[in-house]
């Protein structure tokens, strides 16, 4: 069983676990001490008819009773009106604070999950099985849960860190590609933001991710992994370093928004990393070389470059909803160099508006 601890002293203590099914699920939830209580087990549309089945009967007889909580699938629906549907069911089935919620699925099914966990009788147990690569290598991890508000991204949250991250490796088997690639926008984020050596390793093993090889894929999750738990270690509640992880979200939220949700979340952070490196590059801070390096690998894991369709000074406009907002200020990220980002509070609306209009495809086609 290969596994890593994130740990902060006195506040958090959980370990994220790598298996290719899951029978090692109950042992570790009764060593957790959820032996005879009562378990929901939340997923979406698209993932209920794959795995729903196989995650309840391998800890079925774990529990005292096993419930399922299954809502339609995508963005739109990560909302309030969703976690209240989910509080309704907790209710109806006599869920108290000892009992136990089960994320299974990508990153909406997770922030939901962890959301309503937070808030419900004050906050219960909750443990995330990400089957999704985004949510293997980025939303799983850190305790960040939240829903969006009236499409304003994850407006609405709560810090709750899961009692575990289980990751049944085989179910990236079954994830469509471009869900795959959305997942590849936060692998490389993963390297720009802290680990240069780890982002070239990205690059020269792209043939064999493409393809999903399995002791590849391993690797580079948990890789991914241990880079989040550092900086989540280091800055628990996102006062100081952990806001990195936000490379790409500030303008990629906003094209999100505007998109209502239409692409991908891994795709407009792809989108918003551009953007970021533009400002970076002229700020002197990226060579010409490694600027468009960073552009082109979206093209290489099969991300997008350009959005189209959008009024760039709406996109400028929706950036200040985002909720990284501090005194009238975005704090934006930057790279200061390959593998190190930076929270900047200085980028003006010019060099934002002139980082959208770089990634603007309705300019190039236009010209």
């Amino acid at each position: 069983m290969k596994q890593l601890t994130v740990k902060r002293e006195g506040m958090f203590e959980y370990k994220i676990v790598w298996e290719e099914n899951f029978s090692q699920l109950p042992v570790l939830l009764k060593n957790l001490g959820y032996e005879g209580r009562k378990a929901c087990i939340v997923t979406d549309s698209n993932v209920e008819p794959l795995y729903l089945s196989d995650a309840a009967d391998a800890c079925g007889s774990l529990f005292s009773k096993v419930t399922s909580f299954v809502f339609p699938a995508g963005e739109a629906r990560k909302n309030l009106d969703t976690v209240k549907q989910l509080y309704t069911h907790l209710i109806e089935e006599h869920f108290d604070r000892k009992d136990l919620l089960i994320a299974l699925g990508g990153g909406v099914v997770g922030d939901l999950t962890g959301f309503a966990a937070a808030t419900y009788l004050r906050g219960v147990d909750f443990i995330q099985i990400p089957t999704t690569l985004l949510a293997q290598v980025d939303s799983s991890i850190g305790g960040k849960t939240g829903v969006d508000f009236d499409q304003y991204k994850n407006m609405v949250g709560a810090f709750h860190h899961p009692r575990l991250v289980y990751m049944n490796m085989n179910t990236l088997k079954t994830l469509p590609d471009e869900q795959f690639s959305c997942g590849m926008g936060e692998v490389l984020k993963s390297g720009l933001i802290r680990d240069e050596a780890f982002y070239g390793w990205v690059i020269e093993h792209m043939t064999e991710i493409n393809d999903r090889i399995y002791p590849v894929l391993v690797k580079m999750i948990q890789k991914c992994c241990d880079i989040k738990r550092k900086v989540v270690e280091a800055d628990p509640d996102e006062q100081g370093e952990r806001a990195v992880l936000n490379l790409g979200h500030t303008i990629g939220h906003a094209i999100e928004k505007l998109k209502n949700f239409e692409m991908l979340h891994g795709q407009c952070v792809a989108l918003g990393t551009v953007a970021s490196a533009y400002i970076s590059f002229k700020r002197g801070k990226l060579s010409t070389e490694e600027f468009y390096e960073i552009r082109d690998m979206n093209v290489g894991f099969d991300l997008p470059i350009y959005f189209d369709g959008l009024n760039p000074e709406e996109i400028l406009a929706a950036t200040k909803s985002d909720k990284k907002m501090e005194n009238g200020a975005i704090k934006f990220i930057l790279l200061e160099s390959m593998g190190h980002a930076v929270v900047d509070r200085t980028v003006t609306d010019e060099e934002l508006l002139e980082a959208i209009n770089f990634i603007n495809g309705d300019l190039l086609n236009g010209e």
